[in-house]
């Protein structure tokens, strides 16, 4: 006769933790913040979104089909052109290669006006890495090959259009997504810098330091931020460079924006410090530096993630308003709100509406940031671990 062995019973009472449950006990928070952040969709295709931006920076003038400078003044104001990959309207009758109809023009007799068609007997021909103009690859490298274009230089493909003063609309676009993400991450990192120095300072010795960096946070945010940016940026010269004003817009917008950061730092730093782990640290002899920057701000680091990637959607869109206003970026640099003043001309806009595109990609990369960011909060929110 067998006998069965009882079932042993927890003395405590609790059930086994099963195979899941244990992983996530054993798991690191960046580990359960991860976990938690490919659970939210709408962040997770952002932040995909977001990584092939960044790849096109890096790549702008590989991914751009001409040159920042390249101008065809035979086609300005051109619309968009259709991208296709057979063509059974030709003269030769069913054709396989990627192409897209050249233009045919007209005049309005009365306002004078040169309007574009597509013509369909045009065939340009399209490829892939194909020679173009030349230029260095992260300054460094020499190439003559774009991602797409058109296999004669001198031929017209604008995917995106062209604008008034005839540059391709896309490659344009390229080059504006590099300065206008670089100028919104440049300065939140700027700010972010900024924010965490000063709030740690102020939290971790309080007394007298925390109130003259309190004193000097609140003039800042006394003053509105758009007409100081508008101040800021209207005391530039109008002869000064693209390069200096890029680095001066970028400085004016990160000194205006660590103050939020530096409080909130400042009030996790003011609950911390009288924890046992601080003390700990200081009773280890550990400096103030390190006590800081290696056991208080690594407890909450997922939260300034958050908000880093919560504060470049307002940097960006800083830039774009100061620069479509005229007292941001000028050409010859070029950027979204540089593109975009263009738009704000009804009389050019009524004819031309895809010069609103770099609109529709402020718009698609401010709500990336935002979701992400979004993400990012939830997933580093310690109650939901």
């Amino acid at each position: 006769m067998s006998m069965k062995s009882a079932p042993v019973n927890d003395p405590e009472g609790v059930a086994p933790a099963t195979g899941g449950e244990e992983r996530r006990t054993r798991a690191s928070q960046r580990t359960l913040v991860w976990w938690a952040f490919k659970k939210h969709r709408l962040a997770l295709v952002s932040a995909w979104l977001l990584a092939g931006m960044l790849i096109v920076i890096a790549l702008c003038e590989f991914v751009a089909p001409f040159g920042d400078r390249h101008r065809d003044s035979e086609y300005t104001t051109a619309p968009p052109q259709v991208l296709k990959l057979w063509d059974t309207d030709g003269p030769d009758g069913f054709q396989w290669g990627l192409h897209v109809d050249g233009y045919t023009s007209e005049q309005d007799p009365r306002s004078l006006r040169i309007t574009y068609e597509p013509d369909p007997a045009d065939r340009v021909e399209v490829g892939l890495f194909v020679k173009g103009e030349e230029y260095e690859l992260f300054g460094l490298i020499p190439m003559d090959r774009h991602l797409i274009g058109p296999k004669d230089m001198d031929d017209p493909m604008y995917l995106f259009g062209t604008t008034t003063d005839g540059q391709d609309l896309l490659s344009q676009l390229v080059y504006a997504t590099r300065v206008s993400a670089s100028v919104g991450i440049i300065g939140v990192l700027v700010a972010f810098l900024l924010g965490i120095v000063l709030g740690a300072v102020s939290g971790y010795f309080g007394g007298v330091t925390d109130n003259a960096v309190q004193r000097v946070i609140e003039l800042i945010m006394s003053v509105p931020s758009i007409p100081l940016w508008l101040g800021l940026a209207a005391a530039l010269p109008p002869d000064m460079g693209p390069v200096a004003r890029y680095f001066i817009i970028t400085t004016i917008l990160a000194l205006v924006a660590w103050t939020g950061l530096a409080r909130e730092v400042r009030g996790r730093f003011l609950a911390l410090r009288s924890e046992e782990f601080v003390t700990s640290a200081r009773l280890d002899g550990s400096s103030h530096g390190r006590i800081m920057f290696r056991h208080m701000l690594p407890s909450f680091s997922s939260h300034v993630i958050a908000a880093l990637s919560l504060s470049i959607p307002g940097m960006i869109l800083a830039e774009t308003a100061l620069s479509w206003l005229g007292m941001g970026l000028r050409a010859p640099a070029v950027s979204w709100g540089v593109q975009l003043q263009d738009a704000s001309k009804w009389s050019v806009l009524s004819g031309a509406p895809w010069l609103l595109i770099p609109g529709l990609c402020v718009v698609l990369v401010v709500l990336a940031f935002n979701f992400v960011g979004d993400g990012l909060r939830d997933a580093a929110d310690p109650y939901k671990h």
